[in-house]
């Protein structure tokens, strides 16, 4: 049988303490006496079977595990609170909430949202970025959503399709005038989407193309940064590199642009029916980010 996660005031405590670096101010924030706010990261040590405090007379400093744990730990928090606010926020009946990968939020959805606020002033939109998907139910009265072509979620429909492009800092492209140029630069991967530069070799005709090496990450926004700033190249969906050839920040060094196999889809919950979602569902599914694409 598998071990029981520990319990959330448990992992609130560690939180606010590792925050604060202080028991007396994480009982403070929490309502808690600062002997329970104690006992719940004791309770946690116990159930990791590590220390994540170093203890001195008058202070505290987190160990190496500690600081380990507390980034996804953190994470996850703000993802429970997110759901909770979006659960509280659909209650209101002219307010939207919409769950949106953080790069197309940032990259696209901030782009249709202000036709919409200007064809529908009195609709109040709430967007939660996410960073992982949520399998289930989406908690959001709107979600979207980027999966393969062979595991879309039921009952949602795919925005457009997507293509793939291979982009870099213009320095960087100046060195490259065919594709067997790219062998020797740095590259820039997105974890979980390792398989946009395997296509992309494969349409590059270069099979022996050394994907083993370079800079990670597991946002294709900060991947897309990091290119910016020279790192390297990269393979990003098309619609969210646009915005960065758009603005010369990045630039497309060749001219191939193979399909890919995941795009966005969304959902809408079926928890939730009203006219607000269906304005903001059918204005996202109207809207295309380029027609290029």
């Amino acid at each position: 049988m598998s071990k029981q996660p520990p319990p959330l005031n448990f992992v609130r405590s560690f939180e606010c303490t590792a925050r604060h670096l202080s028991i007396t101010l994480a009982a403070r924030e929490l309502g808690y006496t600062q002997a329970a706010v104690s006992a719940h990261v004791r309770a946690l040590e116990h159930y990791v079977g590590r220390p994540l405090f170093e203890r001195k007379t008058r202070s505290l400093k987190l160990t190496e595990i500690g600081e380990a744990y507390l980034p996804t730990l953190r994470q996850a928090l703000q993802q429970i609170d997110n759901a909770t606010e979006a659960i509280v926020t659909s209650s209101r009946e002219k307010s939207v909430s919409l769950a949106c990968p953080m790069s197309l939020a940032e990259n696209w959805i901030t782009r249709v949202l202000p036709g919409f606020a200007a064809t529908y002033p009195d609709i109040d939109v709430v967007v939660h970025g996410t960073v992982w998907e949520s399998p289930g139910e989406p908690v959001a009265d709107l979600a979207i959503t980027i999966n393969r072509d062979d595991e879309v979620p039921d009952g949602a429909r795919r925005l457009w399709r997507e293509r793939l492009s291979l982009v870099c800092a213009p320095a960087l492209a100046a060195k490259i005038r065919a594709p067997q140029h790219i062998g020797a630069l740095p590259k820039i991967f997105v974890m979980a989407r390792q398989e946009y530069w395997t296509i992309m070799a494969t349409a590059l005709s270069l099979p022996n193309l050394d994907l083993e090496r370079g800079f990670r990450t597991n946002a294709t926004n900060i991947a897309l940064e990091m290119a910016a700033n020279g790192l390297g190249l990269t393979v990003a969906l098309t619609s969210l590199t646009r915005t960065y050839v758009e603005r010369g920040i990045l630039v497309e060094p060749l001219p191939v642009k193979p399909d890919s196999p995941w795009s966005y889809y969304i959902k809408q919950s079926s928890l939730n029916r009203r006219a607000a979602i269906d304005r903001l569902r059918e204005w996202i599914v109207e809207s295309q980010p380029d027609a290029k694409l």
